[in-house]
């Protein structure tokens, strides 16, 4: 029996080869999944821990904390004076203080060179020989000077910097031209994610990003023969409560769990779509599996007649599974391996540095391939295999191919009624359920409800197919008619076929809808709310903007409105609530505030303004006072001036004049700034605020339709990068339709001889194929646009809560596209089948049986 089994396995080399491909896909997407993240959390470890090499304690400030009244304490970093207690502890060698935030490096054309917020400055700071041992130098010498800096090489060579040059770096403030003073290379996370690092004395350094005298990390080195842990037990009693000391080694550690949680979150989301692709699967390979044990009924029944019994049966088929099986965990392992290589490359030329290494092929990865591609295939291949042993010998060499009958689908259709009501009824709870809590119910319902759906294909696949029946007759004739009566001929083997495409359009369609519709809600806000001509603000969001900048563009001829938004704070009642500062006399010339009741003039008397759901929740009207404390402690009590319509995105809940807030903190943090300028929007006003600022490459001017396309486009970016991943599945589903054809030209094969005899000529026997193709094709993918465009509703239905002016949009567009597709996929899967049987003999086919 196991001899006869492996024959039949390579007996059928065409279906072979397209179940093992359908799950090769799967399982390379998994293997690929595990090699990738395996091999990057590996280099990344390694990396951060060469980092950390001849570090024996690292200290780390948070700045100064807050008490239980809100006031600040503590020091706004490690002073130098702590500095010199390490240094002064015995058995420390060298000690030296890093303090960094953003700086951008503009190229010959003024344009930022490397991925915004990965754009880092830090302070050059030599410990032993006037070096530096973080950096190598590969051209001159770290910055000694006040006005010399230093660049990663990566930078330095896209921007053609040679030592000697005028380099353009911004911060958060005025451009400045530094003196290149060196060239270095660097294991730094922020140059091996494509950015740039930029290295200043250590005293402007401290100007730019803290306070003069002050660090945020220290890394302390041990003489030989002193352990880290007895150094780290000395060093904790000098810090405040604000700092935090710990072994290099420690924080190699930690940094490795940190890089590792990253890491599973972009492994899950890669892991899910290669369950999509193997659940999808799973129906390929139980139709073949199906119709395979339908080709041989006849030979099947000879074995059981010659003395094999029902379980031997049983296991030949499932034995071919398992060969199956592990051809396809082969494959796919090894095609995985391709695809982790694939997607490094991919990376790498995005212009992020992956750190170098060989492959990581853990054993638990070729467990998971093998595992996987047995296991599925097996599975899948369990129901043919046990009605395999239920084929009686006399009556299974009687006829072949009989379809099933109507009383053989009551019990199936029954149990999909029951499944997809429960999943209805679940969807419908997670709707009035809401929240994370709810969409989590909603997933559990559209689960069962797709399940039960495919359970129910069968019954629904002849009063559908049937409706259109009288269009292709109407259209293409006999060939017409003769398609639609062939797609419902096995109503099983055409649902399991439409399964798999229902499924792929299922997420496709609800992703869509999703997307465009909160697409549209964001392009609303920007333009219903937003007056402004212009956004000015950090580029790729890398910080706060200088208060400088606000006050250049208010002096620039042309500019009529300037309002600086700052994000702040004070407590209410004890609370930390988030304040927008603006400036009173022209926030009203650049948003679009809808003031429910008093006046936004009040902002200029030092009143406050508060948002809608806020002031409800708070009971607050125009004329409360409020108690707050501001961020440097003092108390005040403020009036309520205005109440408006909440923008969230836009404003916070509680808006202040700008001079106010400023006059309570230290440190502005100003995020953007809204600007008008007269004549309103055009090239040329947006180049007269560009100029203003004197060109700076860390510095964005976007317009409103810059803001539409900027979220538009994170967006599209994202359906674009899941249509890719569902794309498997559907490359999965052809394989099926180009099996469910290749088996319905077997069965049919005395038949088709019949027609061809009567006059149904090539052509039409081809049209014939194809349009049973596209029928079942566009069967499944209206099923899975209907079946998504309710998903899409139900999980719209507990976003529109939070975003306001949510309504649901359907892209009859992109909707009428996938179907298109879907016949295409009919079409195109239906090339083979249909040259098979219009190139057969009639008159050998009629005479088979």
């Amino acid at each position: 029996m196991f001899r006869t089994a492996l024959r039949n396995v390579l007996a059928h080399k065409a279906r072979l080869l397209m179940t093992v491909l359908a799950v090769t896909l799967g399982v390379a997407f998994v293997s690929g999944t595990l090699v990738f993240t395996d091999t990057l959390k590996k280099s990344l470890s390694g990396q951060s821990a060469k980092s950390y090499e001849g570090i024996a304690v690292s200290v780390t400030s948070y700045g100064q904390g807050r008490n239980e009244e809100g006031e600040k304490e503590g020091e706004p970093g490690l002073g130098q004076q702590t500095l010199d207690k390490i240094k002064a502890l015995p058995g420390v060698d060298t000690v030296s203080g890093r303090v960094s935030g953003f700086a951008g490096v503009g190229d010959e054309n003024g344009k930022l060179i490397g991925s915004g917020w990965s754009n880092q400055g830090a302070n050059y700071t030599p410990v032993k020989d006037g070096k530096d041992p973080r950096y190598a130098f590969t051209q001159g010498a770290g910055p000694a000077k006040a006005d010399e800096v230093a660049l990663d090489k990566a930078t330095a060579d896209k921007g053609n910097y040679k030592v000697g040059d005028k380099v353009r770096v911004a911060t958060n403030g005025p451009v400045k031209e530094y003196s290149l003073a060196g060239v270095f290379t660097t294991e730094d996370g922020a140059v091996q994610a494509g950015g740039s690092l930029v290295l200043f004395e250590t005293k402007v350094a401290q100007e730019l990003y803290l306070k003069p005298g002050y660090f945020t990390e220290v890394s302390v080195a041990a003489k030989n023969g002193t352990s880290a842990d007895k150094l780290l037990a000395d060093i904790k009693p000098l810090l405040d409560k604000n700092a935090k000391a710990q072994t290099g080694a420690a924080l190699a550690a930690d940094q490795a769990k940190q890089i590792e949680k990253g890491l599973s979150n972009l492994s899950t989301m890669l892991l899910v779509f290669a369950g999509i692709s193997l659940f999808v699967g799973i129906f390929l390979i139980y139709n073949t599996f199906t119709m395979l044990v339908t080709q041989r009924t006849k030979e099947l029944a000879l074995l059981r007649a010659v003395g094999a019994n029902r379980g031997q049966v049983m296991r030949s088929v499932l034995t071919e599974a398992l060969v199956v099986g592990v051809l396809s965990a082969a494959v796919g392992l090894v095609s995985g391996i391709g695809l982790a290589i694939g997607i490094r490359s991919v990376i790498g030329s995005l212009g992020a540095k992956l750190p170098g290494g060989a492959l990581v092929i853990a054993p638990g990865t070729i467990t998971a391939a093998l595992v996987i591609g047995v296991v599925v295939t097996t599975v899948a291949a369990v129901l043919p295999a046990w009605r395999t042993g239920r084929i009686a010998p006399v009556a299974a060499m009687g006829s072949a191919h009989l379809p099933a009958t109507s009383k053989s689908l009551l019990v199936r259709n029954i149990l999909g009624s029951v499944i997809s009501l429960g999943g209805i009824g679940l969807v419908f709870l997670g709707v009035s359920t809401g929240g994370n809590s709810g969409r989590m119910t909603m997933g559990a319902g559209a689960f069962f409800m797709l399940i039960g759906m495919i359970v129910l294909l069968p019954l629904l696949s002849k009063p559908v197919i049937g409706a259109v029946r009288p269009l292709l007759q109407k259209v293409f004739g006999v060939p017409g008619k003769l398609a639609a009566q062939n797609a419902v001929r096995n109503p099983r083997r055409t649902a399991v076929t439409a399964a798999s495409l229902a499924i792929g359009l299922t997420l496709v369609t609800t992703l869509s809808v999703l997307g465009i519709t909160v697409g549209k809600v964001v392009d609303r806000m920007s333009t219903e709310k937003l007056k402004a001509d212009y956004r000015v603000s950090m580029s790729s969001d890398a910080g706060s903007l200088d208060k400088s900048v606000a006050e250049t563009l208010a002096k620039a001829p042309g500019i009529k409105a300037v309002s600086p938004q700052t994000a702040g704070y004070f407590l209410v009642d004890g609370d930390f609530r988030a304040a927008s500062g603006v400036n009173p006399a022209t926030i009203g010339q650049l948003l679009n505030v809808e003031v429910l009741s008093g006046s936004l003039d009040s902002l200029g008397k030092g009143d406050v303004a508060v948002a809608e759901k806020t002031a409800k929740k708070q009971n607050f009207t125009v004329g409360s006072a409020i108690k707050v404390k501001y961020d440097d402690g003092r108390e005040a009590s403020v009036k309520v001036g205005a109440i408006f319509k909440d923008m969230e995105g836009l404003l916070s809940p509680y808006v202040i004049d700008n001079k106010i807030l400023s006059e309570h903190s230290e440190e502005m943090y100003i995020p953007e700034v809204y600007v008008n300028v007269d004549g309103g929007a055009s090239k040329a006003a947006q180049q007269k605020v560009v100029d203003a600022l004197g060109k700076n490459p860390a510095i964005t001017v976007a317009t409103q339709q810059d803001m539409r396309n900027e979220m538009g486009g994170m967006i599209n970016t994202m359906l674009n990068i899941m249509y890719g991943l569902l794309g498997m599945a559907l490359v999965i589903s052809v394989l099926g339709v180009v099996n469910t054809l290749a088996m319905s030209v077997f069965e049919r094969t005395q038949e088709i001889g019949m027609l061809r005899a009567i006059g149904l000529d090539r052509s039409r026997v081809k049209n014939m194929i194809r349009l049973e193709a596209v029928v079942i094709s566009l069967f499944g993918a209206a099923l899975g646009v209907v079946i998504g465009i309710f998903l899409a509703w139900a999980v719209g239905s507990t976003l529109a809560k939070s975003m306001p002016g949510y309504e649901l949009i359907l892209p009859w567009d992109r909707i009428g596209i996938f179907l298109l597709l879907a016949a295409v996929v009919g079409v195109l899967a239906a090339m083979w089948p249909a040259r098979s049987a219009a190139r057969l003999n009639m008159l050998t086919a009629i005479k088979t049986e």
